[in-house]
Formats: structure tokens, C-alpha cells, sequence
């Protein structure tokens, strides 16, 4: 069975749940909606409602002010009605290129310049917090990293649920671009995941990573929307 954008939003769910708790924060239910307190950046997510009940998100804004959150997003599938999160303040994002791959495509790493650590000396004390995700024998997130003549050029995570992974925060800085850094970051944590028993990797495309997740076999899969809410 191929993924479905119904996937990608688990995975992207699954992750924001992930990372909120390594990094010391929380995740809560309430009414329907889902939130995930995002300490180590002070960033309040919503994930995927089928429904806002303006109340219920007005209880979910104000627990974002009693945490001191400097931004709440809201993650929505293309159908849902976003008319409360405009009434209460939010103004519309990016729209997330949901994509898709059989993990059977993706070849293994072979660029020497990058490689799977939870060692990056770099990390202040958040991305330390967050590394813990990608260390002990049993963990379902990896962590890659690229280096050109020592200096850290740029990163990538996978994070697995069950037979599908995700791929997120996968950057290479403006001056290491177009070198082939940002394939080998791909095939790095793709081919982790896929080690680990995932079929499918599902990420979240900017039109400008486009262009390399499809020269690697990822299919776009529909849009997404989000929004966000500044406090600071």
C-alpha cells in the first residue's frame, strides 16, 4: 500500500510529539485538538484538527502565553476550515509539499563527508537535548551529519513509526550548497530508516527541495496548510 497524505500528517504529528518531549517539553489533548509544547524553541503546535471549536483553541492560545511561547503553528490537511484560527489571530503559512518514496529506492550513503552521529560538538544545549532521540540501540530517530574539511556543513534527520519514516530539518548552509551534500544527506537517514525496518519515507517539500526529492524518486502527494500566531 503506497503512503497516503494521511501518512505524511501522522508522521509529521508523530515527530513534532517526539521532539517536543526530548526537548523537555509536553504534549496534550483537548476537545480534539492535539498539541505538542515545544520547549526547546518555545513554539506551540497544533497537529492536524479535523475540526477547531474557537473555545477550545482559545484554551490552547492561552496555554501557549502561560508558557511564554514565542509563535503557536497550526499543521492542517488542505480541507479543514480554517476560518477560527484566522477570528483568533493567526495569518497563513507555507503550504507543506507532502512527498513520498519506497524506501527500496533510496541507495545507501557513500559520500564520506557525511555521516550518523549524536556527537555534534556545534549543538548548544536544545540540539543537544534533542540528540537524545538518535542515541541507544533501540532508537527510531537518526541524526546525519555533513562536514567539508572539518567544518559542519549541514544536517538531516529520520524519525520511524511503524513501516514509514519521516525525513525533516534536512538543511545544507548557503555557502556548501550544490555539492551533492544534500543527496548524500538524504540517502544517509533514508537508508537508516530503511535498516530499521521502514518501507516508506514521507517529508515536507519547499519548491526548492522539490527538484531533489523527485530526482530521488519522491512523489508529491498533495498540500497541506499552516498557520502561525506570533506572541513575541
Amino acid at each position: 500500500m503506497q503512503p497516503t497524505v494521511a501518512d505524511c500528517e501522522r508522521m509529521q504529528t508523530a515527530w513534532n510529539r517526539a521532539i517536543a518531549l526530548a526537548g523537555g517539553g509536553e504534549c496534550w489533548e483537548d476537545a480534539g485538538l492535539t498539541w505538542s509544547w515545544q520547549a526547546h524553541d518555545r513554539q506551540l503546535m497544533l497537529n492536524f484538527p479535523r475540526r477547531i471549536d474557537a473555545a477550545v483553541l482559545h484554551r490552547g492560545v492561552e496555554a501557549g502565553r502561560d508558557l511564554d511561547a514565542r509563535i503557536i503553528g497550526a499543521w492542517l490537511a488542505a480541507d479543514v476550515d480554517a476560518s477560527p484560527l484566522e477570528a483568533a489571530g493567526f495569518e497563513r503559512g507555507w503550504a507543506p509539499w507532502w512527498m513520498a518514496v519506497e524506501l527500496t529506492a533510496i541507495p545507501a550513503c557513500t559520500d564520506e563527508r557525511v555521516s550518523l552521529t549524536a556527537d555534534v560538538p556545534e549543538y548548544g544545549p536544545e540540539g543537544q537535548r534533542l540528540l537524545t532521540l538518535a542515541r541507544g540501540r533501540r532508537a527510531s530517530a537518526w541524526h546525519a551529519v555533513a562536514r567539508v574539511d572539518g567544518a559542519f556543513a549541514g544536517r538531516a534527520w529520520s524519525f520511524a513509526a511503524g513501516l514509514s519514516a519521516g525525513v525533516y530539518d534536512m538543511d545544507v548552509w548557503p555557502v556548501f550548497q550544490r555539492r551533492g551534500l544534500g543527496r548524500a544527506l538524504l540517502h544517509a537517514v533514508c537508508s537508516a530508516a530503511r535498516d530499521a525496518g521502514a518501507r516508506f519515507a514521507t517529508l515536507n517539500a519547499t519548491p526548492e527541495g522539490e527538484r531533489l526529492y523527485a530526482a530521488e524518486g519522491f512523489a508529491r502527494l498533495g498540500e497541506g496548510i499552516t498557520y502561525w500566531h506570533h506572541l513575541h
